[in-house]
């Protein structure tokens, strides 16, 4: 008889803040967009169906993080110190990169009517792209105001801690990560909520047509289970920092969550 398996969660109440580490969001960000679609789906149905979309677009030479590439290469020559008058040399070879646009994919979801295939809803999960000055913050803010220009709901969800929040108005707000739920008939006002990485996420309602029953997304119950069947917890070595690090009072709480304290 085979054991049951346990089932791995996160140490984190919330937004495991391991999980932005750059090698790992990715996958993260991707896994997260297909479980949320997963679990909205049977909701939704059947006056609603719920469609994976992706945008892609250029990310500049200029915009891209390179690690542990040096900015000069010194070429020693083979040959005397001083050359006389006669001597010849060989022109040194060195293989150098040129700069080139990389290709950047991102998914997100959008909300359908039945059988007209009208948009209701664009949810939006933010990546790191989208939150530093450049090709990928340009290409988003133009679809999110073009969103905001119709009768579609936007829902747009922020897990990462750094770059810099998308623009709102009114009250500053300052916190780890936010949910801003905006819907058509109450713009330019729209519900954004805020919480710490030591606060589970908070549930939310789906905005659809005005004066329809809008279901409840718990992100942070399909997050925690998409941390176990993706076995981030494998992946993962909570001994080190997270990327970006954790900072004061917030550090020390972590400290006590990771396994072996």
């Amino acid at each position: 008889m085979t054991p049951e398996r346990i089932i791995l969660a996160s140490p984190f109440p919330g937004v495991d803040p391991y999980l932005e580490h750059p090698d790992l969001w990715p996958d993260v960000h991707n896994g997260l967009i297909a479980a949320l679609r997963d679990d909205l789906a049977p909701t939704l149905r059947p006056r609603y169906y719920i469609a994976l979309e992706e945008r892609t677009y250029l990310e500049e030479p200029g915009e891209l993080v390179l690690v542990g590439r040096p900015d000069l290469t010194v070429v020693r020559r083979s040959g005397p110190s001083e050359p006389g008058p006669e001597s010849r040399r060989t022109p040194a070879v060195v293989e150098v990169e040129l700069p080139m646009a990389e290709p950047v994919r991102e998914t997100y979801l959008e909300v359908r009517s039945v059988p007209a295939g009208e948009v209701v809803t664009v949810i939006e999960i933010l990546s790191p792209a989208n939150k530093r000055p450049g090709t990928g913050r340009a290409v988003y803010l133009e679809k999110r105001e073009a969103v905001l220009s119709t009768r579609t709901s936007l829902v747009e969800v922020d897990l990462l801690r750094g770059g810099e929040p998308m623009p709102t108005r009114g009250p500053a707000v300052a916190s780890d990560y936010r949910i801003l739920v905006s819907r058509p008939h109450r713009r330019p006002k729209a519900d954004l909520v805020a919480f710490g990485v030591r606060d589970p996420i908070p549930k939310f309602s789906l905005p659809l047509r005005k004066g329809e029953e809008e279901p409840i997304v718990d992100l942070g119950r399909v997050l925690h289970a998409l941390y176990d069947r993706a076995s981030y917890d494998l992946r993962i070595d909570y001994g080190r920092e997270a990327v970006p690090p954790l900072a004061g009072a917030d550090a020390e709480w972590a400290s006590g969550l990771q396994p072996g304290h």
